[in-house]
């Protein structure tokens, strides 16, 4: 149903900008948009009034970065295509036109989703195969997704801001192809203390239990903690008490007329906003397992101190293992860190050791694309011959997935001292198995030209004035570029992944042909390559405020240049702090956002799930991509998937991208009326 016009116009102000230089290009046009006729809420009754009359709705791309100034669309139908298992998502934007709940919410709305069904009978699910989640800002930025209940759920409206819901459908790999639909319903409620409505249950009062016996365990044996630490506490504790108040327990006292009314069948049928979704499947199944391997790093430390979990400990272990299965369905290849002296790095992707029955359980996940095997014990154990090395190796050697196995020994090594430990390192896990990949990250760029970039981040501008291109007490070559291209040749036979930063290549997408001459595949050498603190805007990279598309395009990129892996260096990598629920900071020095990708789901609600980025999802969605690229290239060869990328005009270079989400639509629609089977008949859904 299409938002109601009125004669009475108010012209709005664009949305803000974005942290990192994202601008206010949210994924659509920008349009003026309008008001609708001014309401007192005091005289509001929505069981009287259509919700359209009291709220804007519209859809929104999962490229759209909605801040609560989003403005108002035209509603319209919308029709998505996904493979099967493959993750499709969009956004449904809201924002008042008016208060009806009398308090300081303009009012809340309950939301509710259907299955998704085909005309032969076929379902997804939801709850299963539809997820939904409420867009959560980060430093005013949208960003955390946080779980809400299907099918039916509620959201509070806030006067003159605009509130995001991001919807999720996951089509499983076994879905059969076929066009389904489905509908949403968006009711403003009513609030009313005669509604009948059953009190809160067992439920509510466990979360209010947990949430102040949780405040107690913060404040005991607070005698002699360091004043930060006080501090950190009392703002953990104010977050739980807030939740407190927000209860269901006390919906009575937080709006003037009391418990929320969930409303009938008929409200929902005669006053909803009812919204209809349309999907395509096709017959085609993404692979299980990755096509191109994106290994994340995730910090241990990170995780004692903020769950306060004693390291090798059994709850260490569960901990861990909870974030490996939950990072597994963003078709990510997730391995622990620890970082160490003169940037050593010890890595792993199972915590334990290669005879026990989890590490296989660990490596033959087919979604697993890549592991890290570490070069040391994990937790201390009772190896002290030295034989640790030697027998994770033979052990794993013997075992189908060593395929996948890689050593991060040493990250962006600085000098001969460095390089001559990695070195050492490489040649001990070489003796005992040829043909074991090292993995080595080295760096170069543009930047060192520019020597006044950072100049408003001293501690960034110290680091990246001190990385070179090899050894910095042993140049290479007389320029950046000419010793960047030397370092293959100055690391074999010690390495066999060669990992760069995309810095290197800066706006010279040509000098990736210079790059790739280096490297001997014949050899089984490969080039992977990472981003971090940069490049910075408009190159893509997920800091937080940049655009969406510019998200999505770190795997347009890593695609198009030819590389064939992916390392980025940190998911949750934020500020240290010793409670779970404590507010969470970016690490000083380095861009908002960057290295975090989740948060945990403590900071949100009482669940211990962990809460994912908007940054993250569309980290999948460029995967998700890159299948659909391989398979266009498949059948028409690769020049003709980078012309399609470029054709479209979704992907031409790192600063010529789209900022719009529909080419993105058109490349996937090219790909699925020229690659479907059995559905090649049928209108492209996009």
């Amino acid at each position: 149903m299409e938002n109601s016009g009125s004669s009475n116009l108010e012209v709005l102000v664009p949305p803000v900008e974005g942290v990192s230089g994202g601008g206010t290009a949210y994924g659509w046009n920008n349009e003026v948009c309008t008001h609708g006729p001014s309401l007192s809420g005091h005289s509001i009754d929505p069981l009287k009034v259509h919700s359209s009359e009291l709220l804007h709705v519209w859809f929104m791309p999962s490229t759209a970065n909605v801040g609560s100034q989003e403005m108002p669309r035209a509603l319209e139908p919308i029709s998505l295509l996904a493979a099967r298992n493959e993750r499709e998502s969009f956004q449904i934007a809201m924002r008042p036109k008016a208060s009806w709940a009398g308090s300081r919410i303009a009012g809340t709305v309950n939301l509710q989703f259907t299955d998704l069904c085909s005309s032969s009978g076929d379902r997804l699910v939801v709850g299963e195969s539809l997820k939904v989640r409420h867009v959560v800002p980060i430093l005013g930025v949208p960003d955390a997704l946080v779980p809400l209940d299907v099918p039916t759920c509620q959201v509070n409206l806030l006067p003159g801001e605009t509130t995001a819901i991001w919807v999720s459908v996951i089509v499983p790999d076994i879905q059969p192809p076929g066009h389904y639909e489905g509908e949403i319903f968006i009711t403003a409620s009513k609030v009313d203390a005669e509604s009948g409505v059953t009190p809160p249950g067992k439920h509510d009062k466990t979360q209010v239990h947990h949430e102040l016996r949780h405040c107690l365990d913060v404040v005991e044996h607070i005698d002699g903690k360091p004043f930060d630490e006080l501090v950190e506490r009392a703002k953990c504790i104010s977050s739980s008490l807030r939740r407190v108040l927000a209860s269901p327990l006390f919906s009575d006292l937080s709006v003037d007329n009391g418990l929320v009314d969930l409303m009938d069948e008929d409200a929902i049928s005669n006053l909803s906003i009812r919204l209809k979704l349309s999907l395509t499947v096709w017959d085609f199944v993404l692979p299980a397992t990755p096509s191109l391997p994106a290994v994340i790093g995730v910090s241990d430390t990170v995780i004692e101190d903020r769950f306060g979990v004693e390291h090798g400990s059994s709850k260490w272990f569960e901990i861990l293992d909870r974030h490996f299965k939950w990072l597994l369905q963003y078709k990510i290849s997730p391995y622990f860190c620890r970082w160490r002296e003169g940037m050593q790095v010890l890595t792993y992707t199972c915590p334990w050791p290669a005879d026990h029955p989890k590490s296989d359980e660990y490596f033959s996940d087919p979604r697993l694309a890549a592991y890290a095997v570490p070069n040391s014990p994990v937790v201390s154990c009772r190896d002290t011959d030295g034989n640790f090395l030697r027998g994770e190796v033979e052990t794993l050697r013997t075992k189908d997935h060593w395929r996948k196995a890689y050593f991060y020994l040493w990250d962006e090594p600085l000098n001969l001292r460095h390089y001559e430990a990695m070195r050492g390192m490489a040649s001990e896990i070489h003796s005992y198995a040829p043909d074991a990949r090292i993995m080595t990250t080295y760096y170069c760029g543009n930047e060192f030209d520019h020597p006044g970039l950072f100049q408003d981040c001293p501690a960034v501008s110290d680091m990246v004035l001190r990385l070179s291109s090899g050894p910095n007490d042993a140049p290479l070559a007389s320029n950046n570029f000419e010793a960047f291209l030397k370092v293959p040749e100055f690391l074999r036979p010690h390495t066999q992944i060669y990992c760069t930063s995309e810095w290197v290549i800066g706006n010279r997408e040509d000098l990736t042909k210079d790059i790739l001459a280096e490297i001997r595949p014949e050899n089984g050498e490969e080039w992977w390559t990472y981003v971090c603190m940069g490049p910075s805007d408009p190159h893509p990279n997920w800091h937080l405020g940049m655009r969406g598309t510019q998200h999505r395009a770190v795997m347009w990129r890593v695609w198009k240049e030819g590389s064939s892996g992916f390392l980025y260096w940190g998911a949750n990598c934020y500020e240290k702090a010793s409670v779970p629920s404590s507010e969470i900071r970016f690490r000083r020095g380095l861009p908002p956002g960057d290295g975090v990708l989740y948060y945990p789901g403590e900071v949100f609600s009482s669940s211990s799930e962990p809460v994912a980025s908007l940054r993250l999802e569309r980290l999948l969605s460029g995967l998700q991509d890159i299948e659909y690229l391989k398979l266009y290239s498949s059948r028409y060869g690769r020049d003709e998937g980078v012309g399609l990328l470029e054709r479209t005009n979704v992907y031409l270079g790192p600063d010529r991208y789209t900022h719009d989400h529909s080419p993105i639509d058109h490349m996937r629609g090219e790909v699925f009326r020229t690659c479907s089977f059995g559905l090649a008949s049928r209108p492209n859904s996009q």
